[in-house]
This record gives C-alpha cells, structure tokens and sequence, in this order.
C-alpha cells in the first residue's frame, strides 16, 4: 500500500510500504476514506517530537471503513464506517479508568508517532472497540475527520481546562484549527468575549465568521498584551487558552490573565518557556496543560448531529492522497495559501 512516511527531521515521502494486519484479537484494520494533516505533524517534521522513529506512517486522524476485525471486537464488523480516534484506550488500565486515556498504558497517542498511522491507504487500530467510533448517519465525511482529534482537542485540553464559564472573557492565541475548535466549542459556555489572536490577518478574519468578537494581530507582542487590557477594563482575561506551542505566544498568555484565570496550554512544545512567577504567584490563575483524552467524543458526537456547530467549515482545501507532499507544503505554508484544515481523499 501507500504510505507518507517520515524520513527524519524536515523528510517525508510517499512510499509503498507493507499493508497492516490483525496481529491481536482486540484489532482492528481499517481502509482509509478521508484523512488530514495536524500541526502535531509539522512539530515531528521539525524534530520536536524526537520519540517519532524514521520510517514511521505519520497521522493521526481520519474516518475509513472496517476490512478485518480481530476475534475479541465486539462493537464493529467489517464494512462499518469508522471515526478513527487520535487516541487509542484499552478501556482497562489505571488510567482508562479514570477516562484519561491520553495515558493509557498500552495506547494513549501512538498512532504516527510511536505506531504507523492514519496517513496511508490502510491503518492498523489497536484496542478497536475503544479506539473506533461509529459515523452517525446525518454527519458529513470533513466534520467526522475533525472529530478524530481537533474538536475534542480545542474542547477539553482548551474550553474545559480553561473553565470556560457564561459571562467569562476568553483569549485564544492562534487561530489555526486547534484555535478555531476552542472558538466553535467555546460558545457552549456563552462568554462575553472571545477574543482571537494571531499574526495571520485572513485568519483572523475567518474567525469573525466562527464567533469571534474581538481579533488582535499579535506582530507586536507588547501592543497586543495592551489590546487586551485596554479591551477588558485594565482587568485582563479569564481565559487564555495557547494554541500554537511556541515561548512567544505562552508569554503572551501568561501575561493577560486577570487574577483568579486559567491559562489552559494546548499548544506542542518543543521548547522551554519562562515562567513569569513572580508577577503570577500572588494573582491565583491556574496554568493546565494536557494531551487530548477523547473523552468527550460521544458529547460532540451528539453535538453535531443536532447541528450546533458545523466543523466542517474548518476545512479550506482537498487533495488526493498522491498529492499528500503538496498538500503537506499548502499545510506548511498556510498564511500564503489561506489554509486552516486539508482534507485528504482516498476514493
């Protein structure tokens, strides 16, 4: 079959590689329709993520139909259409059990990075009857991919650690498609503001259309941590949620909290960030980080069938799978070419 594989730092290339296989009875191989490309991605291309070993499938998200399940899988047969999850649960560890299953000890996220992943023809799914969803019927194909992983990202590492609450001001710094799902799924909790913040101006814009009342182009760090005090009354944000990973826009966050808020990190990390405690001790915020759970795929699940927020309007380019390098540049390249989320087509 055909595979994107990571060739080291800055490589990648379109391979044929060995189909997967059922190798225990709790698995499951899945026939890929749809796919895409995470900024998690570019993060392991630019060496941050050093436990990805060369020759690795990258990818970590897509919907796809069912061609081989192992003798344990209960909940799927073949020829079920599937929501891959970014995540994999055994459903029976210490950490299952308390649903964080980002930190299951025989999965959490392993697929494109410590396993083959999803951006091939076919995809070997550990754990299927925790790790696959059913596609609800009424769901479009591009929303069922955003489920794998930003929307359930954006919602609970972001809204939910954040505390998003009615009447809050939120700031999100980085308006790509992690952003853009804290923007759609903030609005659950009715803040007064939400307020996007980004050095792309099309971006920006895209996040009016999404529910953004405020938007600060964030070139001059200094001038938009003033933006924001003046926009807030000198009090500062509620919420500041990082989407981006990198120290500059961690400082930034960490800089407008309102005393008593929640700095929620979403963003990869690559590399160390100076933590300003000695303005921030006496002020109560509350910093978490997280890696996504999916914990809250059957909530957003529902959510979407109801049609309370439609994340399909994220994606803004298609290609074909033998286009996958191109597509990696336009992802790469995504305030030159408008991008937020590419969708990758098998069929």
């Amino acid at each position: 079959m055909k595979a994107l594989v990571y060739a080291g730092p800055g490589k990648k290339e379109l391979r044929e590689v060995e189909k997967p296989r059922v190798v225990k009875d709790s698995d499951a191989v899945v026939r890929l329709v749809k796919t895409t490309i995470c900024g998690t991605d570019l993060h392991i291309l630019g060496g941050d993520v050093p436990a990805v070993k060369e020759g690795t499938i990258l990818g970590h998200e897509g919907i796809g139909i069912v061609e081989e399940v192992g003798a344990g899988v209960s909940n799927f047969k073949v020829g079920d259409k599937v929501i891959i999850s970014c995540v994999t649960s055994c459903g029976k560890c210490h950490y299952c059990k308390k649903s964080l299953y980002a930190h299951c000890e025989d999965g959490g996220w392993i697929l494109g990075h410590l396993i083959n992943g999803t951006q091939a023809e076919y995809v070997h799914i550990p754990h299927a009857d925790n790790s696959l969803y059913h596609v609800p019927q009424g769901i479009s194909d591009d929303a069922a991919v955003m489920i794998s992983d930003i929307l359930p990202t954006g919602f609970e590492v972001g809204v939910l650690s954040g505390q998003v609450s009615p009447g809050d001001v939120v700031a999100i710094v980085g308006a790509g498609p992690i952003g853009m799902s804290a923007l759609l799924t903030s609005q659950f909790y009715s803040p007064s503001k939400i307020i996007m913040i980004d050095l792309d101006d099309n971006r920006l814009e895209e996040s009016k259309k999404f529910g953004a009342t405020e938007t600060i182009n964030s070139r001059d760090a200094q001038a938009t941590i003033d933006k924001i005090f003046e926009l807030t009354d000198g009090r500062g944000v509620d919420v500041a949620i990082e989407a981006v990973g990198y120290p500059a826009t961690f400082d930034i966050c960490q800089r407008i909290l309102s005393p008593g808020g929640h700095l929620a990190n979403v963003g990869v990390h690559g590399k160390p960030v100076e933590l300003q405690l000695q303005d921030l001790w006496i002020r109560n915020v509350t910093i978490t980080t997280g890696l996504v759970s999916t914990n809250t795929t059957p909530l957003l699940l529902k959510t979407l069938e109801t049609g309370k927020i439609k994340p399909e309007v994220l994606v803004t380019h298609q290609f074909k799978f033998d286009d996958m390098i191109e597509a990696y540049e336009t992802f790469a390249n995504a305030a030159k070419e408008h991008a937020l989320k590419i969708i990758i087509d098998f069929q």
